[in-house]
């Protein structure tokens, strides 16, 4: 199991095995084996893992970073502990030794942990927060598996691989299988902010972090920007903690400037800065990049790549496990590998557009709230179908297409309508693309309940609040963190995002949505908080995302192998999809009727899966 994760963890390796009685019977068995590779970044000389506490009686395995770790250490020896190393694993036994799974409202980090509580003969998983780390877990009679990725209990000999028909779904709907769902009935992920005890053959889950997003606090402007402030600074401060190399992402806009404008701020040196290019001008942000290194004086690393989807492709099944059809992860990788030769530890602006109103769907999300105030008839006329007649784009980034999308989904509930915009496939083209058998096997779940449960959360909120917040609970850790970590991981990088720091999550998420939100556009808190450390042309630059163009591919470089995979016997026999509708998918791409870009790539990453997870296993 451990070596199927060395690429997480190649510095080092250890395993811990505890025995216990079993009585009526004499003698022992093993009752928990835990296993770590290891990446050393805190505590390179003496920070091995697994640990234990001093007796012997409790130890871990975590992945992730303890960023107070230094406030509770001194705690903790001020309380009579003997720490025998300066690692932030340490911190971790003996703080669940003193106060149980409370322990785990005084982590400041990111972490997928297991403890073995050899008193009490009962093992604790945790996961952090805003699920920035990854932990799965197989629980079935008289044995549960654990691991920070699926390949690791798919190592198991005779663990099943039996594809779940409703992960599918979720997955053609999100472009990632949702929590705690994987792509494998009877796996699991472990939800963010979530811990699970397994004791006497039975497992207890539950959240330990459930903040109350349908609170808006009222307080002075001033008081939210010194908050931001001073929270901020302090996220960025306690991540610049490593005994490594350590630098940052910088794409030139927002987030990522910030992050490095403190950064700089907080150290001596110039911080190295990392950023990524390619040649067509709609998907390159390097000269953004450029300027913001310059005006903040970083020692700036540019790479210009030329993506290779059909060599990439199989690094990325492998590495991620189960479907997984964000195409912005191929950049994530290349990136990641790029900056992994200069550094071991980057820092990134992951988190600020959905804590502070960022995504242009939330700007379509209070348009249309205004629209549905509007009278009766002049929402008829707004919604009306000659609307639809306008000419279409093929181009994925065309404003004219985000616009007939934005008006084509006016009529339909706001959590409907919201998951419209950011679906791959919605419910129609769903139901139109699965085969009559594949439908059938299908639970009665809707898909969209896990949107419509983190809508819920906010319940009682303005929809830009609600939804952006949802986006906190769903997108970020289901899409972007498994997204970041597993390309960084992939390369032995650790990525790390102040932004998702709790104490400033809190804050932002009590935030009203004035303070963020101005005049169509978001991150308003944070051009006036920070906007000065910055070039001005920052802060006027519209979002560009980080992707790759998916639907020029499709129509060139890739024209024949989507053909060749999608309708190859192989693909069409699996019984999951009609094969006519694939091919209209195809024929219409590639005649520019119309941009199906990232359906096309989403099938073509599920039968690729497929091949490397379930053929390749099976020996065909």
């Amino acid at each position: 199991m451990t070596d199927a994760l060395t690429h997480r963890g190649p510095d080092d390796q250890g395993q811990y095995f505890a025995h216990v009685e079993t009585p009526p019977y004499p003698g022992s068995v093993v009752g928990c084996a835990l296993g770590h590779r290891r990446l050393s970044i805190i505590d390179v000389a003496s920070g091995q893992q697994p640990l234990s506490n001093e007796d012997g009686s409790i130890w871990v395995t975590f992945n992730g970073e303890i960023y107070n770790f230094p406030t509770l250490r001194r705690r903790l020896q001020g309380g009579g502990h003997t720490l025998r190393t300066n690692s932030d694993t340490e911190v971790l036994v003996h703080l669940y030794e003193d106060e149980g799974i409370e322990f785990l409202q005084h982590l400041n980090g990111m972490f997928a942990l297991a403890i073995w509580d050899g008193r009490n003969r009962q093992l604790v998983l945790a996961r952090d927060r805003l699920g920035k780390k990854p932990l799965v877990y197989r629980h079935e009679a008289g044995q549960l598996l654990f691991g920070s990725e699926l390949k690791a209990i798919l190592s198991v000999p005779d663990v099943p691989r039996e594809i779940e028909p409703g992960a599918i779904d979720a997955y053609l709907t999100y472009q990632y299988v949702p929590h705690p769902q994987t792509i494998f009935r009877g796996i699991h992920k472990l939800s963010p902010g979530h811990y699970a005890v397994y004791r006497d053959g039975e497992l207890h889950v539950a959240p330990y972090w459930q903040p109350d997003f349908r609170e808006e606090r009222e307080r002075p402007y001033e008081e939210y920007t010194k908050g931001v402030r001073e929270l901020l600074t302090s996220a960025v401060e306690i991540r610049l903690q490593s005994e490594v190399p350590l630098g940052a992402f910088l794409s030139g806009g927002v987030d990522s400037s910030i992050v490095v404008a403190l950064m700089q701020q907080l150290v001596k040196e110039p911080v190295r800065t990392f950023s990524i290019g390619f040649k067509e001008p709609e998907y390159d942000e390097t000269s953004y990049a450029r300027e913001v290194a310059r005006h903040l004086g970083t020692r700036h690393e540019e790479f210009r790549v030329t993506p290779n989807a059909i060599d990439i492709l199989p690094k990325l099944i492998w590495h991620f496990d189960e479907p997984f059809a964000d195409s912005s992860a191929i950049p994530t990788w290349y990136v990641s590998q790029l900056t992994r030769q200069h550094v071991t530890v980057a820092l990134t602006g992951d988190g600020g557009d959905e804590l502070f109103a960022g995504y242009p769907r939330y700007r379509a999300a209070d348009l249309a709230a205004k629209y549905d105030q509007l009278p009766g008839p002049i929402r008829a006329l707004v919604g009306a179908q000659f609307w639809q007649q306008l000419p279409g784009s093929v181009r994925q980034k065309s404003p004219l297409r985000r616009f007939k999308r934005l008006v084509g989904a006016l009529g339909q509930e706001p959590v409907e309508r919201f998951l419209d915009w950011s679906c791959i496939f919605n419910f129609a083209r769903r139901a139109e693309l699965y085969d009559d058998a594949f439908l059938e096997s299908l639970p009665a779940a809707d898909p969209a309940q896990f949107l419509r449960a983190g809508v819920a959360r906010a319940a009682g909120r303005d929809p830009i609040t609600a939804f952006s917040l949802a986006d906190l609970t769903t997108y970020l850790p289901c899409d972007l963190m498994t997204k970041v970590d597993i390309a960084s991981m992939a390369h032995s990088l650790e990525c790390r995002q102040p932004f998702l720091d709790y104490r400033l999550v809190e804050l932002a998420a009590a935030m009203p949505v004035r303070y963020k939100y101005r005049r169509g556009r978001g991150k308003r808190i944070l051009l006036d908080v920070f906007g000065g450390l910055l070039p001005q042309s920052v802060g006027r630059r519209a979002k560009m995302g980080f992707g790759v163009p998916l639907d020029h591919w499709f129509r060139n470089e890739l024209r024949g192998y989507v053909r060749e995979v999608l309708l190859d016997r192989r693909t069409t026999e699996r019984g999951y999809f009609r094969t006519d509708v694939v091919q209209q998918l195809i024929d219409d791409h590639q005649a520019g009727r119309f941009d199906h870009a990232y359906r096309l790539w989403a099938l073509l990453v599920l039968e690729l899966w497929h091949r490397e997870w379930i053929d390749a296993a099976a020996g065909r």
